[in-house]
């Protein structure tokens, strides 16, 4: 009996030292978050927690410069295509607000990618009347297919118009071979003139693969066992026609004897 009471009170004894003690190491805890909240080094038990970090915004990354267009040195001031040739357009472009509409400043991308075919044109054309040849029409894939390199630049994921511009370079090449199988001097006056540099294609465009040597590897072997084949048969009918000719000479020789 004596002893059931003396674990009883020894029990509620530590009972209450254990509530005390977890009360107290939550203050401590609470303590130590607020401290750390406010940007103070503080001590919680046997070792110190130092202050946050604080991650400040990242400068932003500077942009990329792409290639420069091929409309950057057509300057604003320029009239626009349909314009230059009328010159009642050249008197009224003395009004500020006139001068604006008629020329490049507010002119659409078309317009000033027409502007830009006949500046290429211009440069290859072997005279004014010109609108037809070879290095005129090169001078127009050339400026269609720089138009389409800067709107793939920005576009990547636009199929179709790198589908177009894959076409024009084939077209391109294609003329630029005949330009220069037919006249040499007017193929390097146009590279010249137009900035292009003219690659060679490769000699075979099939890519290897494991299957593909497989298969020439046993053509090739077909083909030297029918090599041998004919080579046999040709040799044997060379020996029947030797053995059909030296008959009748042995029978001449009988003869004679």
């Amino acid at each position: 009996m004596f002893t059931n009471v003396a674990l009883r009170t020894v029990l509620k004894s530590s009972a209450g030292l254990l509530r005390e003690s977890g009360s107290a190491a939550s203050v401590k805890m609470w303590t130590c978050s607020s401290a750390l909240l406010s940007g103070l080094s503080v001590t919680c038990g046997c070792f110190t927690v130092p202050p946050p970090v604080r991650y400040y915004a990242r400068a932003a990354k500077k942009t990329k410069m792409g290639p420069e267009s091929q409309l950057s040195d057509l300057p604003p001031t320029m009239m626009k295509m349909d314009y230059l040739a009328v010159p009642l357009a050249q008197t009224l472009a003395t009004d500020d607000l006139v001068k604006r509409l008629l020329s490049l400043e507010l002119a659409s991308h078309s317009e000033k990618l027409q502007l830009k075919k006949e500046q290429l044109i211009a440069k290859v054309q072997r005279d004014e009347n010109d609108r037809t040849s070879v290095e005129v029409q090169v001078a127009i894939l050339t400026a269609r297919i720089r138009n389409y390199q800067e709107h793939l630049q920005k576009h990547h994921k636009d199929k179709a118009n790198k589908r177009r511009m894959l076409m024009a370079i084939d077209q391109r090449k294609k003329l630029l071979k005949h330009l220069r199988l037919v006249r040499y001097d007017a193929f390097e006056k146009v590279c010249e003139q137009l900035g292009i540099t003219y690659t060679f294609p490769p000699e075979y465009y099939r890519r290897t693969t494991r299957r593909w040597l497989a298969k020439k590897a046993f053509c090739i072997k077909v083909f030297k066992e029918v090599q041998k084949q004919k080579a046999e048969q040709r040799l044997k009918m060379k020996q029947g026609l030797a053995s059909t000719n030296t008959e009748p000479d042995k029978k001449n020789a009988e003869k004679t004897q």
